[in-house]
């Protein structure tokens, strides 16, 4: 059976770099005009000459540039993103990390890029089977496009976490917990995490989010039918040792029915090869040790 096949929203956007530059420089400005501005305010002030006022007027500028300047400024730690926007709208994504400096104008939002796990609660769902089985899952995901992430949903991990229980409990439903003849989700926990990995990364892709892996965590029958359904596998364990046991049995008389014949041991009749082979199935197939007779007459008393 193959991932489902989800429609999800075209996305919208898609991250591009945002305009910045090293924010050292710009530092150095901004510290330079404030101090700048704080010393023509100052001399203004303490001057009584014709050029006070516009000294003050040159200083109180020169502070304002200086805090503008300072505004641009912002510090991106490693495995984070900063997404801008200027009026409402998106203008870029920084990756770069370090002091950088953008628009002091455009408002900034700390994005992490970091892998991050989320596991699933335990839930209780219904296999293909109708059996009801408890199950849970890890999910390790790292987001990709910052701009999806931000304005594609609401909340990018709620988002996730939403979406991979929809898509455990749609995996769970969608195989029998336990079949010898078909896909289950015992048997073939490699495949069933491949399955479960590929329909939540097609969930989560418009918010631009990657699923690194998935993983299984919890499987079993629900507490309800855990009993009964142990009793089953336990019932279809004796039967199939039971038949091996017979398969060998079965091959062990006839080999030593061969071997008789071959070296001419003894001459058996029909009667008394049936004779032996009974008494053997019955030593060979018995649970418990065999308790020898001693025949004291002839083989037909």
């Amino acid at each position: 059976m193959e991932a489902a096949q989800v429609e999800m929203p075209r996305p919208k956007v898609a991250e591009r770099p945002a305009r910045d530059m090293s924010g050292w420089p710009m530092a150095g400005l901004a510290l330079l005009l404030v101090l700048a501005g704080v010393a023509a305010f100052v001399g203004g002030v303490a001057s009584h000459g014709a050029g006070s006022v516009a000294a003050v007027v040159v200083g109180v500028l020169a502070f304002l540039a200086g805090v503008v300047v300072a505004a641009g400024l912002t510090a991106v730690a490693p495995g984070e993103a900063r997404v801008l926007q200027l009026l409402g709208r998106y203008s870029g994504t920084v990756r770069t990390d370090g002091l950088r400096w953008v628009n002091p104008i455009t408002a900034r939002r700390r994005v992490s890029t970091r892998i991050r796990n989320h596991e699933t609660g335990q839930a209780k769902v219904n296999d293909l089977d109708g059996n009801p089985i408890d199950i849970s899952a890890v999910v390790v995901w790292q987001v990709e496009d910052t701009a999806r992430a931000v304005f594609e949903v609401d909340d990018f991990v709620e988002f996730v976490a939403f979406q991979t229980e929809a898509a455990v409990r749609h995996i769970a439903g969608s195989f029998p917990y336990d079949a010898s003849d078909r896909t289950s989700l015992r048997e073939n926990a490699d495949e069933i995490t491949g399955q479960l990995s590929a329909e939540i990364a097609l969930r989560v892709s418009s918010a631009g989010v990657k699923i690194v892996e998935s993983r299984i965590t919890r499987l079993a029958y629900a507490p309800e039918i855990a009993q009964a359904m142990l009793r089953r596998q336990q019932a279809g364990a004796v039967v199939a040792a039971r038949q091996r046991i017979v398969d060998g049995a079965v091959g062990m008389v006839q080999q030593a029915l061969t071997k008789l014949d071959e070296e001419n041991v003894v001459d058996l009749d029909e009667e008394r090869k049936a004779a032996m082979v009974s008494n053997l199935l019955v030593v060979l197939c018995a649970d418990r040790d065999a308790q020898p007779v001693v025949n004291t007459g002839s083989l037909y008393q």
